[in-house]
């Protein structure tokens, strides 16, 4: 028996501009869909008339802070979930606004696909080409551009042709991502769920379709098995036990909890435990329902090893011959968070899977322009700014390049003080040497 983890689900990341229209393609998506329940249609018609909207509007079924209501925009990340009879969702709000740009990372960083909105009036904007960058930084598989607001330029397919090649222009001074671009109308309905008649032009399918048929090919399951471990469970000793095993003699060895990031991990598998770098073998592997022979990533289990060597919470059980780096040296891409900058020398707290630690900025690289793809020389880092930095820990941390592994590439810094998270972290290698071609940023070509 074997344990997957979410087969079938797809994590959907919407982003751009203020006023783009996320909100309500979101909306009308679920709506079109019929994946709305009755109560949430009759509060939002409510909320609708009383806002003195002609019908429905579609943007409220998503903007649930009565702050997004009152302003008409969205701040928080907002979630959604809904079902075809062919795949599962996940869909998640992401602000616009260039205060929120932060927001839009944590959205986005568990997605496997974004959806990035552009007004087929305003064209390309600098909100567009920031996304654009962090989708990207966040390496995500698949980026659709959704044309927004084709009834209001008369359905004019030079329009959407002109917006296609200067965003492809754009993203084309970089490795990634691969753009799909699809025509549509959100308010309307067009091009949504169901094709549109006002655009005979455009020969793809509409924005379901293409959801429900892109592929599902998650890399952290062709990775090598990364196991951070949560939780340490020793197990009880029973009264007619010693202090070292059960009333037959045997061994009772303590369990490691916590959820599969990558790869695939069975009973047998020769591991090896780190920092500390301890070798044993997997002894038995416990999911949900039960003991399982083997568990895929994404999957939530308990590890028993077969032999007593020393696990702590924040370690992380990897395959023999295939185990993550091991450093305290780090150079990091930033995607920048607080309204204080970030300086050389400051300190923070760093988490990265199930691991803390204290993280000092040795230097700072660059600030990316969005504008021009340039590195710009930077003394700081502000609200929102992409930057490239070095980092010296007080402890081994565990970890691949982001490049191979989003989970244990990923981390973020945490201000000592307020316990406020100030910045989300891809890291580039084990040190400040890495080849500018291996960095995972756009530069400018």
């Amino acid at each position: 028996m074997s344990v997957d983890a979410e087969a079938g689900l797809l994590r959907v990341a919407t982003a751009g501009s203020v006023d783009d229209g996320k909100s309500t393609l979101i909306g009308r998506l679920l709506w079109d869909a019929k994946a709305i329940l009755e109560d949430q249609v009759a509060a939002v018609t409510h909320a609708s008339a009383a806002r003195g909207h002609d019908g429905v509007n579609l943007a409220m079924l998503t903007d649930g802070l009565r702050a997004e209501r009152d302003q008409g925009i969205t701040i928080d990340v907002a979630y959604r979930y809904f079902a075809t009879p062919r795949r599962r969702f996940v869909l998640t709000d992401t602000p616009g606004h260039f205060e929120y740009t932060r927001n839009m990372v944590t959205g986005a960083s568990n997605a496997d696909l974004a959806v990035v909105l552009v007004d087929a009036r305003n064209g390309v904007l600098e909100q567009t080409r920031r996304h654009a960058v962090i989708a990207s930084m966040l390496h995500l598989p698949h980026v659709v551009v959704a044309v927004n607001k084709m009834d209001l330029v008369d359905w004019d397919e030079a329009v959407f042709t002109r917006i296609c090649e200067e965003l492809t222009a754009f993203v084309n001074r970089f490795d990634e991502p691969s753009l799909t671009f699809i025509p549509m109308s959100a308010k309307l309905g067009d091009n949504v769920v169901d094709p549109s008649d006002h655009m005979p032009w455009y020969y793809g399918p509409p924005l379901l379709q293409y959801l429900e048929e892109v592929p599902l090919d998650d890399p952290a399951h062709n990775l090598a098995a990364r196991l951070p471990v949560q939780w340490v469970a020793v197990p009880a000793v029973a009264a007619d036990e010693g202090p070292n095993g059960n009333a037959n003699g045997g061994p009772r060895h303590p369990g490691y909890a916590g959820q599969l990031v990558a790869g695939t991990l069975r009973t047998g598998d020769k591991v090896v435990v780190l920092p500390g770098g301890a070798t044993s073998a997997v002894a038995s592997i416990d999911a949900l329902s039960g003991p399982v022979d083997e568990a895929a990533a994404g999957a939530a289990i308990t590890v028993r090893l077969a032999d007593p060597v020393e696990v702590h919470r924040g370690d992380t059980i990897a395959l023999q011959g295939a185990e993550p780096q091991v450093g305290r040296c780090l150079e990091a891409l930033l995607c920048w968070m607080a309204d204080a900058p970030l300086v050389v020398g400051a300190r923070y707290r760093l988490k990265q899977t199930s691991r803390w630690t204290t993280a000092v900025v040795a230097d700072l690289h660059y600030r990316l322009d969005i504008e021009t793809l340039d590195h710009a020389p930077a003394t700081a880092l502000g609200p929102n700014d992409i930057g490239s930095v070095a980092l010296t820990l007080s402890d081994d941390l565990v970890f691949d390049a982001y490049r191979a592994n989003r989970s244990t590439g990923s981390f973020i810094l945490v201000d000592e003080d307020t316990n406020v998270t100030v910045a989300a972290g891809m890291i580039v290698a084990a040190d400040s040497a890495t080849h500018e071609q291996d960095r995972p940023v756009p530069t400018a070509g």
